[in-house]
């Protein structure tokens, strides 16, 4: 018999010799393979002296010897048993245990005890206890705490493979395998069964008197928690119980059912959506049930949820959402909504009838899974009106979007010299307030890499003939332009139009004087069309006739440009000796850079008819390449000089840590842009614009100002149309500011105060799920909020958190505030007015650990009035929460409560009641 010794002190055990006993041997090989351990080390303790020792640590390995093969040899003659005995039934693993105080053998009961801190490990079985008693005469294993001064303590600790179980006390037949658990708590699948009395039938099945389930935290004094008399537990399966009734903190609640299902299982399981219910009386759809369904499991890449609503009065609506991934390849999600509105009822004179839908997919993809291909899309698109007038609440902070875009594309490399990039895309803009549509289906670009063809084999390319390089770039759309209401029908293909691009730019670069950097380029460009138009005029009709023309025509276009550009720096120091300035220096760095552009006039794609009228006989000019998807040739000769001056100014200033030695740079502006051109060719209203652009960030870059103005030199006449005279020479000033803008964001919070840097975006799954939609993720126009639904859910609380919230919480009252602010000019034609002026903003603060409300408003100081606002309350119930959001005014008031678990295994037990905004049509 082979004897494993531990490292430190342990007892000897003398073997003084092996009788057999052919009884002893059956009893020992019957157990199954948790108890045959046991009952080996008995059959070697029985026949051994114990020295007890102060400290004990013994591993005893068994295994398959000549002493097994006697053992086996005698029970094979002894006729007066017929059990057969194989090889497979041996200890297959090393049986280890160990207790701190003492291992002791009573031969005379026929027990062994392990006393204090005891461990008995076999495979994926393992038990911890403060006392272990093994009593092989019975095939009983008990398992108990160790009882002192201060109570009990080293409860028993039952695991096998993932299952753990922590009664107070444990009884193990190893013959049958079954067991009596006392006062046991064990975690299954994010909630915790607390039971008086347990009976574990096998591994598999456990039956349990009086015990408590619940998702709470704290176990000893569990906020709420669901009395079961009897109940039936198949670990990490599901849970059945019969009369079932909810406590809050031990007191009865009459929230009752006969009976439960459980569903406990730690992979992706089908199962029945509970929907919410309520009234809406804003529309008089009366009672309804909303978000119901099932939810499909179909595999480990994807999944499928049908959800529905009904309205008494006959409405409806559904939803189907799909999430799809494949790990290092790719993901997405698939949405479908549809709702059908009834408002009031057939044959009132109110009634209405209105359908709606939506349609989204978001598909990504790894970047490494494919470097040469790879496939995107991001789509929403569906009726105009649909976050105008649905009625799910997710939609409640997106209705104030005003467009609606998609984009499916595929892009393939083909590598190479030169290298070949392939683009396939289909596009989709949508304006819900005039409800047109924009569609490219598709638009497919295919480029060249640039070629260099007087570069050097080796060797950096210098000059401007070694730097001369071109590529070929092809662009080719089908574009279609409809309306909601033809939108999937076949009259949105009639006015649909398709063309192509081809253009080869050739580019060179070089510098001058060592300081200034020349650029020059050519492009070509040949544009094909499949639709072109012949225009007469009819005298019997005494019109002009414009007739469309199917077939293939082209027409041809050249350009050159150059440009040439520096860089100037300017410091200017405000350190002196012996003084050290708070700012100690401002440096200006300018970007100054003059281009000029020739495009020829292209007359032979221009035609003439005489027109008859009155007044006599005129001659009108048109080309028939008006209608061409990539527009038409020009017919003007322009020859324009550009001149672009970019500016930004950046300072050094003293830093506030003292023990830092250089001094810290901050940005002024961080751009201040001007640009005009002036048209050598033109006859008249020659000097363009002056625009002008900057933006800067200040406050710790939390506050971003950007700006513009537009100012233009030319006078206005007395009705206000532009005339070809300076306006200082009409009496003004040297430019006449047309329009300007400006916007100003602020983000603020508690961090702001503390060192801490506040987020520059929201992660949260409220603001995903708006900029799916389409909307803002600052929370600016509301967040988006259906409390029922757990997939906006950001989780459950942390215990770290709520640990840091508690701790000086009145010295970290976390706070945030979003602000926004917009203000556009408009003198275009004398106006001298604010087209528009509002000031946004959103913040949330926590009152309290556990009690939090934030706002979202506006204010519109042109009209006069507070744009969209929603209030927000929330109060963290441990593992309840309760949330409160309502739109007091406005055309979309409406409020919307809930008190629920937060646990998603129970997220079905909640109180939902929401009023929703009245219905405009």
């Amino acid at each position: 018999m082979a004897i494993q010794k531990p490292s430190h002190t342990f007892t000897k055990i003398h073997l003084k010799g092996l009788r057999t006993n052919c009884l002893h041997i059956l009893f020992t090989l019957s157990f199954t393979v948790f108890i045959n351990t046991f009952n080996y080390a008995q059959e070697l303790l029985k026949k051994a002296t114990v020295i007890p020792a102060k400290q004990i640590d013994d591993k005893i390995t068994v295994r398959t010897d000549s002493i097994v093969d006697r053992q086996v040899k005698t029970i094979e003659i002894d006729s007066t048993r017929q059990d057969s005995i194989t090889e497979d039934e041996f200890l297959k693993d090393i049986v280890t245990y160990k207790a701190t105080d003492y291992v002791a053998v009573n031969q005379r009961k026929q027990k062994i005890y392990l006393y204090n801190e005891a461990i008995v490990k076999y495979e994926d079985m393992e038990i911890k206890a403060g006392v272990i008693e093994i009593d092989y005469s019975k095939n009983l294993v008990y398992a108990g705490r160790l009882k002192d001064s201060t109570g009990y303590s080293q409860k028993p600790v039952f695991t096998q493979g993932g299952n753990v179980i922590e009664p107070d006390s444990i009884i193990f037949n190893t013959d049958t395998r079954r067991a009596l658990i006392f006062n046991s708590v064990t975690e299954q699948s994010g909630g915790t069964v607390i039971a008086e009395r347990t009976k574990r039938e096998n591994d598999s099945v456990y039956f349990i008197g009086r015990g408590k389930f619940t998702t709470s935290e704290n176990i000893d004094d569990p906020e709420y928690y669901i009395l079961m008399n009897r109940a039936k537990i198949v670990p990490n399966k599901k849970i059945v119980t019969g009369m079932s009734q909810m406590y809050i903190y031990d007191v009865p609640t009459p929230i009752a059912i006969p009976f439960a299902y459980f569903p406990m299982s730690k992979k992706q399981t089908s199962g029945i959506i509970f929907p919410s219910f309520g009234e809406d009386t804003g529309n008089d759809r009366g009672y309804f049930l909303q978000n119901g369904g099932y939810y499909f499991a179909i595999s480990d890449y994807f999944d499928l949820a049908i959800l529905g609503d009904y309205y008494t009065n006959g409405s409806y609506g559904f939803r189907i959402d799909n999430n799809y991934a494949v790990r290092y390849k790719f993901r997405g999600n698939l949405s479908f909504r549809y709702e059908n509105l009834l408002n009031s009822e057939r044959g009132f004179p109110d009634f209405a009838q209105s359908t709606i839908y939506n349609f989204r997919w978001s598909h990504s993809q790894d970047a490494k899974s494919n470097p040469n291909s790879r496939f995107s899309a991001s789509v929403n698109l569906g009726s105009s009106q649909y976050y105008q007038r649905s009625i799910n609440q997710l939609n409640q902070s997106n209705f104030l979007n005003n467009t609606l875009a998609s984009s499916v594309s595929y892009s393939k490399t083909f590598q190479g010299e030169p290298q070949v990039n392939v683009n396939v895309t289909a596009t989709h803009s949508q304006n819900t307030n005039t409800e047109s549509i924009n569609l490219t289906l598709p638009t497919v670009q295919a480029s060249m890499s640039r070629v260099f063809p007087f570069a050097p084999k080796t060797g950096a390319k210098k000059g401007a003939i070694q730097n001369i390089n071109f590529q070929v770039n092809t662009r080719g759309e089908y574009r279609i332009n409809t309306t909601d209401s033809l939108f999937g029908k076949s009259e949105m293909f009639d006015d649909a139009i398709a063309g192509m691009r081809h253009s080869i730019p050739l580019t060179t670069n070089f510098k001058v004087f060592n300081h200034f950097s020349v650029s020059a380029s050519a492009n070509l460009e040949e544009t094909w069309t499949l639709k072109t138009i012949r225009r007469f005029y009819d005298p019997t009709l005494d019109e002009v006739i414009t007739q469309d023309v199917n077939g293939f025509d082209r027409f041809l276009t050249y350009n050159f440009s150059t440009s040439i550009g520096t860089t100037l720096y300017g410091m200017y120091n405000f350190q002196k000796e012996g003084k050290d300035p708070k700012i100690q220096a401002i440096r200006h760095v300018i970007r100054p850079s003059l281009s000029y552009s020739i495009t020829p006039a292209f007359d032979q794609y221009y035609e003439t008819y005489e027109v008859i009228d009155a007044d006599g006989t005129t001659t009108e000019e048109y080309t028939r390449f008006e209608n061409s998807l990539f527009g038409r040739p020009t017919n003007n000769f322009s020859s324009s000089v550009g001149l672009t001056l970019g500016n930004n100014f950046e300072a050094k200033v003293r830093d506030r840590d003292s023990t830092k030695t250089e001094p810290k740079k901050i940005f002024l502006l961080n751009n201040l842009n001007l640009s005009t051109a002036y048209d050598l060719a033109a006859d008249s209203l020659n000097l363009s614009p002056v625009r002008v652009t900057g933006g800067t960030q200040i406050l710790d870059k939390k506050m971003n100002i950007n700006f513009g103005m537009t100012l233009d030199p030319y006078a206005l006449d007395s009705n206000n149309n532009k005339i070809n005279t300076f306006n200082i020479d009409n009496g003004g000033s040297l430019f006449r500011m047309t329009s300007a803008n400006l916007n100003i964001s602020y983000v603020l919070s508690n961090e702001s105060f503390g060192g801490g840097d506040a987020d520059d975006e929201e992660d949260s799954a409220s603001a995903r799920e708006a900029a799916r939609s389409g909307g803002r993720t600052d929370g600016l126009f509301g967040k988006t909020q259906d409390f029922a639904d757990k997939r906006l859910s950001d989780g459950d609380r942390s215990g770290d958190d709520e640990e840091e919230n508690n701790e000086f919480y009145n010295y970290k009252m976390p706070w945030s505030l979003r602000l926004a602010y917009a203000v556009n000019y408009a003198n275009t034609r004398r106006q001298n007015q604010i087209s528009s002026q509002s000031l946004m903003f959103s913040g949330d603060i926590e009152l309290s650990p556990r009690w939090s409300i934030g706002a979202s408003s506006g204010y519109d100081f042109l009209n006069k009035g507070f744009t969209f606002t929603q209030l927000r309350f929330e109060r963290d119930l441990l593992s309840w929460r309760m949330n409160f959001t309502w739109v007091p005014f406005s055309d979309r008031s409406s409020w919307n409560f809930f008190i629920g678990i937060r646990s998603n295994l129970l997220k079905d037990l909640k109180y939902d009641q929401r009023r929703q905004p009245d219905q405009r049509l």
